[in-house]
């Protein structure tokens, strides 16, 4: 078990003009906090108004940067997760007293990010400090909106909404909300792409103290996972770092708020309410039962409040006199807070793989011991480990010769060898499979029976007989096998293409597997040859590669021969008797030869392996062009796709380059852009800002792309609405 420890409470001061200097005074400790309100002269002689409150904090944050904040608050409980402590940040406060900032920090500078995105980046840059370590990062991003949970990362295509609700479960694992996405991040940017898209779906609302107010609070959690690569220990340990934005309290009477800001206020209030006395009573060591299902809030909170968890608050507060009230209460929740104790262990778990490998090792000395055992007692010689690659080549060709017919039969030696017969079966079997489709690819074109929309070209293409069939036999896995009748010449366009093209605005739009051949063949006949290219360069490599690597087997197999060889012929001259002359051991030619030809090999095999290595490093990059080749022209189809056939007659001439565009109607820039300009606009960022902080790359890089996201869609809609009218 850990020791306990308390929950480490620090205060930030938001900047401003009118600072109240004689109602709120710091000591010299910077810990400590003075409050000084003057009596009201309106209760009469007889005044027992408490009029000075003394607050002793972690620390006082005033004047602060960005950077000083996140070294004294979160970089020791992120440094302490990656070696298996959970840790909880937490942002409290009054509606406008920066909290989000703290948090999140602007978006829009590098140099103004907050707690949440430099805890990200510390994380990835600790797992390129430990390469002795395999660390895997998970990311998620809830919203408590109402009482109501919500999943800001659930906009991405490959997520979509939830079809029933979130709920938060417990197990003796802890807490965890069930149908909350969990997103794999390999890298720093990534990880801000995903911070960025679930900061564009925060509900937001304008406020007299703020005019972009958070309404909800936020759950930010980075799940670190850590294996050694080292040691063969079959524990490893994992963490969670939960970031979490508070919405903002506030005093309805003083705010005003109306519809459903009020509305929307009362719950803030009421689930910090909540908040505040799940704090009491973890603050009274003397209370049994601790109120955590009182809301969505304490309950998704509860492993982080006096938990198995490093803590820490920000408390955010004005220095103004006007909100001297707010203060004093957001200091009473920071003291009440410095009062909860967590007791933060190791989280170690067992990795079943390692454990199944440490068994293997296991089992392979015991096996050993035994064969020591079946040798003393004189048993017939009995062989309890694997096949080696040579056994299982053999048992290959004699199953090959068996079916060829030039093997009548298969000696059975022992049940492992049965199994391994069967399984070489499986393996010819697959071979032929493989080589037959090769083969029928190569003569044939092959659709897929349930692909209606490729069927449908091919029909209109006239690739059909009289009968209104596919030319061929089905081949019974749900293909068609088929060639084009002599009809059909190459170089000579069909009459269902020359239709296409001559329909400039069809009453529905064609099947887009059908309006991507055309596009392939015309606006996007440039990216699709290059496509074409790389992916022909990439499997030219990809053919090297598996030659290459048959070549280093065969070789590997001839070393193992040879060096079986040249053991046996060290044993003979080993009983035959040893002969040296001058100190120096007497060989024969045999020995001698076989000696030099092991070198030679060897040498072979380095050199092919070297080969072998570097074709992979080509493959990678090729596919890396393959990939953007792809993406660029799937782009660049959906856009001319939604120009051709989605955008109103009306808007045809204006849209195109040089045509007029009315009041209201979107620019040509926003129909087509593909991102050059935010491209260039990134381009000239990394000549600027860049320099200064080289480490600001992803961050910058995954805005870039979140705005170009937001700008296509943002154009879709808006295409989408103008055709509507």
């Amino acid at each position: 078990m850990g020791s306990r420890k308390k929950v480490h409470a620090f205060v930030r001061v938001r900047p401003t003009d009118d600072f109240a200097h004689e109602m709120i005074k710091y000591r010299d400790d910077n810990k400590t906090i003075d409050i000084h309100l003057k009596k009201d002269s309106r209760r009469g002689v007889v005044n027992n108004q408490q009029t000075d409150w003394s607050f002793k904090l972690d620390r006082v944050l005033h004047d602060a940067s960005q950077d000083l904040v996140y070294e004294t608050v979160a970089k020791d409980v992120v440094s302490q997760a990656l070696n298996g402590f959970n840790g909880t940040i937490m942002c409290y406060g009054q509606t406008g007293a920066g909290k989000t900032y703290t948090m999140t920090g602007a978006t829009e500078s590098y140099k103004h990010r907050g707690i949440l995105p430099r805890a990200l980046q510390q994380v990835f840059k600790m797992i390129e400090e430990r390469p002795t370590h395999a660390i895997t990062v998970r990311v998620s991003y809830l919203e408590i909106y109402n009482e109501s949970l919500f999943d800001l990362l659930s906009t991405l295509p490959y997520v979509g909404p939830s079809v029933t609700p979130m709920t938060i479960v417990e197990n003796p694992q802890g807490v965890f909300i069930k149908g909350l996405s969990v997103h794999l991040t390999s890298q720093e940017e990534d990880a801000f792409s995903l911070l960025f898209e679930g900061e564009t779906n925060r509900i937001i609302a304008s406020h007299t103290m703020n005019k972009n107010s958070s309404r909800s609070h936020c759950i930010f959690t980075i799940y670190v996972e850590a294996r050694s690569r080292t040691l063969s220990d079959e524990k490893y340990v994992t963490s969670k770092i939960n970031l979490v934005d508070l919405a903002g309290s506030e005093r309805l009477g003083k705010s005003r708020s109306e519809g459903r800001v009020l509305k929307e206020a009362t719950y803030i209030n009421k689930s910090l309410s909540f908040l505040e006395q799940a704090i009491i009573a973890l603050g009274d060591q003397k209370r049994d039962h601790i109120p955590f299902r009182q809301c969505k809030l304490t309950h998704a909170l509860k492993d982080s409040l006096g938990g198995n968890c490093n803590m820490v608050l920000v408390t955010n507060i004005y220095g103004e006199a006007a909100q001297l009230e707010e203060t004093l209460s957001s200091l009473r929740f920071a003291s009440r807070m410095k009062l909860v104790t967590t007791e933060p262990t190791v989280n170690e778990k067992y990795d079943a793989e390692r454990m199944v490998r440490n068994l293997e090792k296991e089992l392979a000395l015991l096996k050993q011991e035994l064969a020591i055992h079946d040798s003393l007692a004189n048993r017939t010689l009995v062989n309890y480990d694997p096949m080696d690659e040579i056994q299982i080549a053999e048992i290959n060709s004699q199953v090959r010769r068996y079916l060829e017919g030039t093997l009548e039969e298969i000696d059975i030696i022992n049940l492992r060898q049965i199994q391994e017969v069967f399984n070489q079966f499986r393996v010819v079997l697959s071979q032929q499979e493989q080589e037959v489709e090769s083969t029928l690819r190569r003569k044939y074109t092959l659709i897929d029976k349930n692909d209606y929309a490729a069927i449908s070209a091919v029909q209109k293409a006239g690739l059909v007989d009289a009968d209104g069939h596919l030319v061929g036999e089905p081949d019974g896995q749900g293909f068609g096998l088929g060639v084009a009748p002599f009809s059909t010449k190459p170089g000579k366009k069909s009459k269902s293409k020359k239709m296409f093209k001559e329909q400039l605005r069809p009453s529905t739009p064609p099947a887009k597997p059908v309006a991507f051949e055309d596009f392939k063949n015309e606006r996007g006949s440039e990216i699709n040859r290059i496509f074409k290219e790389n992916k022909s360069i990439l499997n030219e490599r990809r053919k090297r590669a598996s030659e290459t690597t048959q070549r280093i087997n065969a070789i590997k197999r001839e070393i193992d021969m040879t060096k079986e060889a040249l053991n046996l012929q060290k044993s003979l001259r080993e009983k035959q008797g040893e002969y040296e002359n001058k100190g120096l051991m007497i060989i024969d030619e045999e020995e001698f030869l076989l000696i030099l030809k092991l070198k030679d090999l060897k040498k072979q095999y380095r050199t092919e392996y070297q080969d072998l290595r570097d074709l992979r490093a080509e493959i990678q990059y090729c596919q890396h062009l393959v990939d953007q080749c792809r993406h660029r022209l799937l782009t660049e189809f959906d856009i001319w796709y939604n120009e051709s056939f989605f955008v109103p007659e009306d808007l045809q001439m204006a849209v195109k380059p040089g045509g007029s565009i009315r009041p209201g109607m979107m620019p040509l820039s926003k129909i087509v852009s593909l991102g050059e300009d935010d491209q260039d606009r990134f381009s000239q960022l990394q000549q600027t800002t860049l320099p200064e902080g080289p480490d600001s790359v992803s961050f910058y890089n995954a805005k870039v792309k979140m705005e170009q996201k937001h700008n296509y869609l943002k154009t879709m809609m808006g295409l989408q609405q103008a055709h509507r009218k």
